[in-house]
């Protein structure tokens, strides 16, 4: 299922400038084990404007790292080249990058709009109003969270399988639920 991108704010240059700097934040990283900090004043504004993001790396089509912020706290090229970092080197999941890695590196970033708080009456309601393919998803409960991004989708077509792989994420049982669970939903720009 091809992932369909509801807002087109940047333009394809816009989204090579981002893509060329998550890129040299991690090249940067190599040399300095630090993110790159950009001029932001070099910058058309929007580049500036405080959105959240996650940047994906792939390698030969497998996960590599994926770092992201759900909230909009630092600006857009900022947050790009610190999530870029921090996939590269900082990503749990697995070893910091290493420098022979970088020729077979996909980077995907993702912009995240404002998440909006969803209202359900129980897990079916809330499984009927998902849109696959669009909708990220953010789900709480119990002082535990997890997300997945619209990408996701493209290896959870499934609602039902889609939201019980996200409580496992959120570490609760894939078969839980609770009056108090609090879902939020966003879609995203790729670049």
């Amino acid at each position: 299922m091809a992932h369909t991108s509801l807002n087109n704010e940047y333009n394809e240059e816009e989204r090579k400038i981002l893509l060329d700097w998550a890129k040299a934040s991690i090249e940067y990283g190599l040399e300095t084990e630090k993110p790159i900090s950009p001029d932001l004043s070099l910058f058309p504004e929007k580049f500036s404007e405080l959105r959240a993001t996650f940047v994906t790396l792939e390698k030969h089509k497998q996960l590599r790292g994926c770092i992201g912020t759900l909230e909009a706290i630092r600006p857009l090229l900022e947050d790009v080249t610190q999530n870029a970092f921090a996939a590269a080197f900082n990503d749990p999941r697995f070893p910091p990058l290493q420098r022979n890695e970088l020729d077979d590196l996909a980077i995907h970033i993702s912009i995240l709009s404002p998440a909006e708080p969803m209202t359900f009456n129980s897990e079916q309601d809330l499984i009927a109003q998902l849109r696959p393919g669009i909708d990220g998803l953010i789900l709480e409960d119990r002082g535990r969270r997890g997300t997945f991004l619209p990408s996701v989708w493209e290896s959870l077509p499934n609602p039902e399988d889609f939201l019980a792989h996200l409580k496992l994420k959120a570490g609760l049982p894939e078969s839980y639920w609770s009056d108090s669970i609090r879902v939020y939903r966003y879609t995203t720009e790729m670049c």
